[in-house]
């Protein structure tokens, strides 16, 4: 891990942001920003399977269809979702507007918008503000703050990984507190390294990382419109080019799944309204497809958050989310565990209830349970429910 990391941490890439006045005022607030490669890049990217998409969803779509980008423009606070032509007219200005400050193509440049649905980008000030930006080699972290919304703090990450004599970087910039239970990745998460990959490899990495991680966590099984995952590999620190055959494919999928798995946690960590991350470990199940079902069932469901969040070792709830969740499961061979107490091995154990409660006092919550059917396993992270999330979210714009 590279302390203080972030998406200008790998060789060539720079970023920086402004206020433009879309944010409601505030200090140190930000709200545009851009993300950019010295050189350019193989891209990857996924996007949510929701069906109502945002214009920058679609556009970015289309851009990086050709597996290559070279830098990322995002605003915050307003989604640019439902508005028709005009939000696909704005989604593509802000795309050009990006490439003639870089000198690229507009199809080498991705957009996010984040925010409120149904309202009308003020271009003028994203205007101003896209040519007000200076990019900077160390401008990750003013990206990641710029790219908020209700998130409390900024998140962000890098890793370092040898391969071939060669020192390569990952580094992720990430947002995302509510309308997160991802159907592809999550909110926004945006990655960048310098490491010469090849544009299939660097697809079939990344989905396989978010598929373990970014795909692995909910807030409020609420899907947001404008999920986006990104990732940039402008091979400037040198070397052939990694492809699945390489002798360092194994080393970049491990340091890019390590950099999905921390973030992941860190939006879990940070859903809105939350005191405490969840950990849903699954064990013993019939195929990796039921544990992944079972896993998400139970970090997502509102009645064990809830109790996580009340300190009630009601461990049946985790029974019934498997039960809901299609996994098969043994109830004879299956067990349950609070953190490290187990409540249930094929019946009721006779357990210390305060202890199992104190279990659930802790800010990293661990729940655990065997299936009972096979070996199969998976993980997924939530956080619990608490009054902060409704007051939130009946007050979002108002």
């Amino acid at each position: 891990m590279i302390e203080g990391g972030s998406v200008t941490s790998p060789r060539g890439f720079r970023a920086g942001a402004v206020y433009a006045g879309i944010k409601t005022a505030g200090e140190g607030k930000l709200d545009v920003a851009l993300l950019a490669s010295d050189r350019p890049c193989a891209a990857a990217a996924m996007f949510t399977r929701s069906s109502v998409k945002g214009a920058p969803v679609l556009v970015s779509q289309e851009h990086v269809r050709d597996g290559r980008a070279q830098a990322i423009v995002v605003n915050a606070g307003i989604a640019n979702v439902a508005m028709g032509e005009t939000g696909m007219a704005h989604a593509r200005e802000m795309c050009a507007l990006a490439a003639a400050k870089l000198g690229v193509a507009p199809a080498d440049v991705l957009v996010g918008s984040t925010g409120v649905i149904g309202k009308r980008l003020p271009m003028e000030k994203v205007r101003d503000g896209i040519a007000r930006i200076g990019l900077h080699p160390d401008g990750g972290h003013a990206f990641a703050r710029a790219i908020m919304t209700t998130d409390t703090r900024p998140k962000t990450l890098a890793v370092r990984f040898g391969c071939n004599g060669r020192d390569f970087a990952i580094g992720a910039a990430a947002k995302g507190s509510g309308m997160i239970h991802p159907d592809m990745a999550t909110m926004f998460c945006f990655l960048t390294t310098d490491a010469p990959v090849d544009p299939t490899f660097l697809r079939d990495a990344l989905r396989d990382a978010v598929d373990d991680s970014l795909n692995m966590i909910s807030v409020d099984n609420d899907t947001s419109t404008s999920d986006t995952v990104a990732i940039l590999a402008n091979g400037a620190t040198g070397g052939e080019t990694i492809d699945a055959s390489h002798a360092c494919a194994a080393a970049f999928a491990a340091a890019l799944h390590q950099v999905c798995v921390g973030v992941a946690r860190m939006l879990a960590r940070d859903g809105e309204g939350a005191e405490k991350l969840i950990e849903v470990r699954v064990e013993g199940a019939a195929s990796q497809a039921d544990a992944r079902a079972a896993a998400r069932t139970i970090s997502a469901s509102p009645l064990v958050k809830t109790a996580v969040h009340g300190n009630d070792p009601n461990w049946g709830r985790l029974l019934m989310a498997v039960g809901r969740s299609g996994a098969r499961i043994d109830l004879a061979r299956a067990h349950v565990w609070l953190g490290g107490t187990q409540v249930f091995a094929g019946e009721p154990l006779a357990y210390d209830e305060q202890a199992a409660s104190d279990e659930l006092r802790r800010e990293e919550v661990l729940l655990r349970i065997d299936l009972g059917c096979g070996g199969e396993a998976a993980t997924a992270w939530g956080c619990d429910m608490t009054p902060e999330y409704v007051h939130i979210n009946s007050d979002y714009t108002t």
